[in-house]
């Protein structure tokens, strides 16, 4: 199964990537066996479509990359010491906080209204389009942009709110 769905899980983890700080220790080609990894022992999905699996598949990375940025966030405080430029430093600690503040507040969007937040994972993860998003969720194409639309907004506050703008 790997060979026909490894360059778009690839994509997938490209586009959670760039989204990463440059010195990123995790590679998308990790990023994609990772995430594979926990694919298969996946017992109690049963698979519907290629939409529905690509969408697991990026909610599982996503959780691997903030995983990834918490580990690093408890090393820093104790962890094994590592000298690196003050400026280097700061760029990856604000990445990885920016990466935690955006699970914790996507994590309170999908309480609150869990198709919205499927929404933001499935199109800013996933990359997904609106029409494939729509065939995941079984909804319409225009009930998904209005969601879309409605939760950027609310994350952008969420973000905003107390937050310094770098």
């Amino acid at each position: 199964m790997l060979p026909l769905v490894y360059n778009e899980l690839r994509r997938i983890a490209l586009n959670h990537m760039r989204r990463e700080r440059s010195d990123h220790t995790l590679q998308p080609t990790a990023l994609v066996h990772e995430a594979y990894l926990r694919l298969v022992d996946q017992k109690s999905v049963t698979w519907q479509n290629s939409a529905q699996f690509f969408s697991i598949a990026s909610g599982m990375m996503r959780r691997i990359l903030v995983n990834h940025a918490k580990k690093r966030q408890a090393a820093k405080r104790g962890g094994s010491i590592i000298k690196v430029p003050l400026d280097v430093a700061g760029a990856a600690e604000r990445g990885d906080v920016r990466l935690i503040a955006l699970d914790e507040a996507l994590e309170e969007l999908a309480a609150r209204d869990t198709r919205k937040g499927r929404i933001v994972e499935l199109k800013f993860f996933g990359g997904l389009t609106t029409k494939e998003i729509a065939e995941v969720l079984e909804v319409s194409s225009a009930t998904v942009e209005n969601d879309w639309r409605l939760a950027r907004a609310w994350l952008y506050r969420e973000m905003s709110n107390g937050q310094s703008h770098d």
